[in-house]
């Protein structure tokens, strides 16, 4: 049954456009339903695969921005102006459809059985697996200790912005640092993730946290040392990286 159901995970399946969600002037979310889909974890992804009309293929794997609801779930797109695939993805229309497969990954997931505290730590496009830990901790109610610590360049860049503004509060905090922009007025964090920054939004190793950083590699690397120095265990900390894969 076990080998089953890994076969099923890894069938490539038609899901419909169903929405598409302006988050940013650069970043989409794809809303999809997917026949057939066996439900995933908040923090896993998907393999996208798109065929050219000479056979060609090419796919991508993107993190799931949505909590899980039965066979509908959002990607969330961040378009590379010379990018291979997401210039595509992020021109989608509802109607238009796409093959994917998955759920893929088991260790970068977060249930509301394993509690908490929450230290969520995000590098831009690097929020999306961690806002499916948060859309579903408020889907099921939880009032667990949680901290989304987002790095993103402007306040314009910030993803989620609004949605994230309205689930604040009920032990969920939300702090973002601008690292090259700030508009007028603005008085939070104004730098690169650092080690003083992480001590201040916490929660502290002695609460041991579930810590999870999504990002690009110098990020993740950065923010994993920095926490660890702080005194954090390593084996609390996963961590999920992306790099340059042509978009």
């Amino acid at each position: 049954m076990a080998g089953t159901a890994v076969l099923g995970r890894l069938t490539w399946r038609v899901a419909d456009v169903v929405d598409v969600v302006t988050e940013t002037p650069r970043v989409r979310t794809l809303v999809l339903d997917v026949p057939g889909w066996p439900g995933h974890r908040a923090g896993q992804h998907v393999d996208v695969r798109l065929t050219a009309e000479d056979g060609y293929q090419t796919q991508r794997s993107y993190s799931i921005s949505s909590a899980p609801d039965g066979e509908r779930i959002a990607l969330t797109i961040v378009r590379v102006d010379d990018g291979e695939v997401s210039p595509y993805l992020t021109g989608l229309q509802p109607g238009d459809q796409l093959e994917l497969r998955g759920p893929v990954g088991g260790y970068f997931v977060w249930e509301p059985d394993h509690g908490g505290p929450l230290l969520l730590c995000a590098g831009g496009s690097g929020i999306a697996p961690l806002m499916a830990m948060v859309r579903l901790r408020a889907a099921v109610g939880s009032d667990v200790d949680t901290r989304l610590l987002g790095s993103f360049k402007s306040r314009d860049d910030v993803i989620f912005r609004a949605e994230l503004e309205q689930l604040a509060g009920g032990g969920l905090t939300v702090v973002h640092t601008l690292t090259a922009s700030r508009p007028p007025g603005w008085s939070g964090y104004a730098r690169r993730v650092d080690t003083d920054m992480l001590a201040e939004v916490g929660p502290g190793p002695a609460a041991r946290p579930h810590v999870f950083i999504c990002g690009p590699t110098p990020f993740v690397e950065s923010v994993a040392e920095a926490l660890v120095s702080l005194g954090h265990q390593p084996q609390r900390i996963k961590t999920e990286r992306f790099g340059p894969t042509g978009g």
